[in-house]
């Protein structure tokens, strides 16, 4: 439960962290039968498709996210658009959002779609 809770506060955290950046939130926690994204935002021709990890260290944070967690994430992401054809002609791109002790990084382009998953 302790887990859950931080992660919530980190999504709420991270979320407003990407208003002040100009990201207008189109979605948070979405859920689909393949996986869920915990944040999707777009700014200008970008769809940012965006995982939140809160960790001690940024090392900790990076290692938690493992190819089939992106993997998931990525088909999650095929879903969210065929439920939102007015959003294909964005550029999609897939974020992490590391949430560290007195500090945040958004890293931007941390991996791209892979084909035949």
């Amino acid at each position: 439960m302790q887990a859950e809770r931080k992660g919530r506060w980190a999504e709420r955290i991270s979320r407003i962290l990407l208003r002040l950046k100009g990201y207008q939130i189109l979605a948070t926690r979405y859920k689909t039968p393949v996986g869920e994204i915990d944040i999707i935002a777009k700014r200008r021709k970008i769809l940012a498709i965006i995982e939140v990890k809160a960790r001690s260290t940024q090392s900790l944070a990076l290692e938690s996210l493992g190819f089939s967690q992106q993997q998931r994430i990525q088909r999650a992401a095929t879903w969210f658009l065929s439920k939102n054809p007015k959003l294909a002609s964005l550029q999609v791109r897939f974020d992490i959002i590391l949430v560290l002790p007195l500090r945040w990084n958004h890293l931007q382009n941390m991996w791209f779609i892979q084909n035949g998953d």
